[in-house]
């Protein structure tokens, strides 16, 4: 039997998305949906740069003190280049620390639980090494935005 390697993790880059206001949707048994649209951004790391493009969102459903995410947008590279990311997730933080960043304070990764499972398409040549990787997601808001930073795992 062969013994498997511990997964690395490498930086690939950084979003810093712009959104807009969070809006309720519904409320069902034991879960609240909302939608934030997104604006804007920008992509910025030592495998990617460019642009956030506008008009995607993120659906969020809470269900007790865990919010799933499920978030689907477009960026823009700097060649020009179109690349879709879903990006599905996770955020949970304890009361205290929830309290906190609904009071608008930015807080470090290390204080709540905010992970996404990003999976990228693009047909663009220089960039298909997105839609042939696995990649985690470390998130954080920051200043109104939300912060991802985007690690391939070899």
């Amino acid at each position: 039997m062969f013994e498997l390697p511990d997964p690395r993790l490498v930086l690939a880059f950084e979003a810093r998305v712009d959104v807009a206001e969070t809006l309720h949707v519904g409320r069902g048994p034991d879960e609240v949906l909302m939608f934030t649209s997104i604006t804007g951004g920008t992509v910025a790391g030592p495998r990617l740069t460019g642009t956030v493009l506008a008009g995607g969102g993120d659906w969020s459903t809470t269900r007790g003190q865990v919010t799933e995410l499920d978030a689907h947008y477009l960026l823009r590279a700097d060649d020009g280049a179109v690349i879709d990311i879903r990006n599905r997730g996770f955020w949970r933080a304890t009361p205290e620390i929830h309290a906190r960043v609904e009071a608008g304070e930015d807080l470090p990764e290390t204080e709540y639980y905010y992970r996404t499972s990003p999976v990228f398409r693009t047909d663009a040549p220089a960039h298909r090494w997105l839609a042939e990787s696995v990649f985690v997601g470390l998130a954080r808001g920051e200043r109104g935005q939300v912060c991802i930073r985007f690690f391939e795992v070899l």
